[in-house]
């Protein structure tokens, strides 16, 4: 897959802006708060039309503007699509070659991206919820199915909250039932998701971070079900079983929407007995494994997009990570605020661009 234009129009503190990234390698770099990121966002948003940083739509139009838009040139599978976001008030509204899409499903394998910020990293120290979204969001990525089954949880879950908190007990039986067969499915896709990052991480994390240490990223189920029969009734078994206190507390306290991911180095949690460097080099190698993933499901590499690297990683590991992608090809766009270590590994098929209060300034492919 490979972006070939973007076009941006009064987006977060972008005006009006065209960037063509380079095949391989492409280098935004500048003081912190130029809207280096705001770019990586944008073709973000082109795959999944939803940006990877939490925001409302009007977060994501220009100051003192009632719309923006971004634009997009992509190459999937041999077919160039052109893919446009209109952002207005609470509303976004996407094309592909002109044509209205209703759900997030029909844009799937237009354009994936895997994206790495800081932001990322941080998930190894925080809570629960930011491993499952970032497994959720990972997933759909590679399963149009996904999606549908992630919906019909959360507005079961919706549904069988409200009647909590309403203190009713009738339909509740009903609601509990429906619940415990959606989060099956749901548990389903996320085990093997999971499974398959399990496989790919070990090779992916030794080739970042030079080291030998065992990794491992293990699914924790809320409420395991390890029998391969009567599985939702092992599931709605603890829903009826929390039943009052669920009343009492006026929402589901078990379930799928409390499931976790647990990272082990060395057998041992990565919170707390892996160095920071082991951190990042863990999470940028499933950064690596989802590559490969979705290289298996689309039969080519997805877009790269890697924020303020540097902060992140130390000369050695960035050095084996530019060579990983550029040996799988990847299309790969970077943000800095310090070009200096990118300029030994910038070659023809690289761009370089300065970006200054949302303004792209071209600087060639750094080579003499």
């Amino acid at each position: 897959m490979f972006v070939k234009q973007v076009w941006l129009e009064q987006y977060r503190n972008i005006q009006t802006a065209c960037i063509q990234p380079a095949r391989h390698l492409t280098v935004l770099y500048g003081s912190n708060g130029q809207g280096k990121t705001n770019f990586l966002e944008s073709v973000y948003l082109l795959g999944n039309a939803r940006p990877f940083r939490s925001a409302k739509v009007p977060d994501l139009i220009c100051h003192d503007s009632k719309a923006a838009a971004v634009r997009g040139s992509v190459l999937s599978a041999g077919i160039e699509s052109d893919i446009l976001l209109r952002l207005e008030q609470n509303t976004r509204r996407v094309t592909v070659d002109g044509k209205a899409i209703q759900r997030a499903a029909d844009l799937h394998g237009k354009l994936a991206v895997v994206i790495f910020s800081p932001d990322d990293t941080a998930m190894v120290k925080l809570g629960p919820e930011t491993r499952r979204r970032y497994l959720d969001r990972s997933l759909y990525a590679s399963d149009a199915g996904f999606l549908q089954d992630y919906h019909s949880y959360y507005r079961i879950l919706k549904q069988r909250n409200a009647l909590l908190k309403t203190n009713q007990q009738e339909g509740l039986d009903l609601w509990t039932e429906q619940l415990a067969e959606a989060g099956i499915r749901l548990m389903d896709h996320r085990q093997r998701y999971t499974d398959r990052l399990n496989h790919l991480l070990q090779q992916k994390y030794q080739q970042i971070a030079g080291e030998q240490e065992k990794v491992a990223l293990i699914y924790q189920p809320d409420v395991p079900c390890p029998s391969e029969e009567n599985r939702v009734e092992t599931l709605q078994t603890v829903l009826n079983n929390q039943r009052e206190q669920d009343l009492r507390y006026k929402t589901t306290g078990r379930g799928p929407h409390r499931d976790d991911l647990t990272f082990l180095i060395g057998g041992r949690p990565l919170k707390g007995f892996g160095s920071q460097g082991q951190q990042r080099s863990f999470v940028l190698a499933l950064k690596m494994a989802e590559l490969d993933h979705l290289h298996e499901t689309f039969g080519e590499m997805p877009v790269l997009l890697l924020d303020d690297i540097a902060s992140e990683l130390d000369l050695e590991r960035m050095k084996n990570l530019l060579s990983y992608v550029r040996q799988r090809e990847v299309q790969t766009l970077i943000t800095t605020t310090d070009v200096t270590p990118f300029l030994p590994v910038l070659q023809q098929d690289s761009k370089l661009f300065r970006v200054e209060e949302g303004r792209l300034t071209y600087e060639g492919n750094g080579t003499p």
